[in-house]
């Protein structure tokens, strides 16, 4: 995780993604896995085993973390694509510390967040399709915390970004049957 910023009123501020991060691997929690969605990740599973957090440890410590960078604020999780990074990380935090610090809602879609703007439809919110001025200048690496920094510096430009049509040119048009 990586703050990409704050609301002063409503006006955003946006925080270098390098500067107050959290990371952890944890231990796997089953012997049920996908071995191609661990072989993307270039993770372990035996080294996880002998060496990641417990669950409970990591999360409260995550919990701790978002306390800390939050203040007195509260904290939204943003992420790309929200769906999936939210039903994991919700879930880990209610089963292994009782309570989420998002909340139960406090959640935004960048995907979303980008076709609202830009005033095309969701299945047009791919990164290949944004324009090269709100996509991360990072690398896309599959490491949990590169991907939040990656995350986080497009949410920043999305944020600051007037949006705007883009040419028709640039979206494929489909005809259902």
């Amino acid at each position: 995780m990586t703050v990409a910023g704050r609301m002063k009123g409503r006006t955003f501020e946006r925080c270098a993604p390098d500067v107050a991060t959290f990371y952890a691997e944890l231990r796997p929690i089953s012997d049920d896995y996908d071995p191609a969605a661990l072989a993307v990740s270039g993770l372990d599973r035996d080294v996880l085993l002998r060496e990641g957090r417990l669950p409970a440890e990591a999360m409260s410590a995550a919990a701790a973390w978002i306390a800390e960078v939050c203040g007195n604020t509260l904290p939204v999780l943003a992420a790309f694509p929200l769906s999936y990074d939210w039903m994991w990380i919700y879930w880990y935090f209610m089963k292994f510390t009782g309570q989420s610090p998002f909340g139960h809602s406090r959640c935004i879609d960048i995907k979303t967040l980008y076709a609202a703007k830009a005033g095309v439809p969701v299945a047009w919110s791919t990164k290949r399709q944004m324009p090269r001025e709100v996509r991360s200048a990072r690398r896309h690496t599959h490491h949990a915390l590169d991907d939040a920094m990656e995350q986080a510096e497009l949410f920043q430009n999305l944020m600051l970004w007037r949006g705007g049509e883009r040419s028709a040119a640039a979206h494929p048009v489909t005809e259902e049957a």
